[in-house]
């Protein structure tokens, strides 16, 4: 149960710091690219690197500290960090078909159901 509460906590606070860089970088950069998404997605994949390349030099990366971190403040900041990690780690285990596949279908998959949903309630509205 402890876990649950550390993942909520870091998720609440992951998800406040998208919030603040959203604004911060909307304002600096303009709306007109989603240039806030891009940071987020890219400096959460970095400080996941860190992260994860901490941990496995750590005697227990299987602790609340790696919850709190990865699937609470990361998870809730951006969920392309454990993505991109997920991808890497194929990569490196030489299952490059595997890794390919997963980057293409999730990309794939993750904006046809975005535009799914959006038929769907565009088709109940109208």
């Amino acid at each position: 149960m402890m876990g649950y509460l550390v993942v909520f906590v870091g998720a609440g606070i992951g998800g406040a710091m998208r919030h603040g860089i959203n604004i911060w970088v909307a304002r600096l950069m303009g709306t007109h690219f989603p240039w806030h998404t891009f940071v987020i997605n890219i400096s959460g994949s970095l400080v996941m690197g860190l992260v994860a390349g901490w941990f496995i030099h750590r005697s227990d990366p299987t602790g609340h500290i790696r919850l709190f971190l990865t699937t609470g403040i990361l998870g809730g900041y951006t969920t392309f960090s454990a993505f991109s990690l997920d991808a890497v780690l194929l990569w490196e285990r030489h299952e490059h078909l595997l890794a390919a596949l997963y980057i293409g279908g999730s990309m794939t998959a993750a904006i046809a159901g975005l535009v799914f949903g959006l038929w769907i309630v565009r088709t109940m509205v109208a």
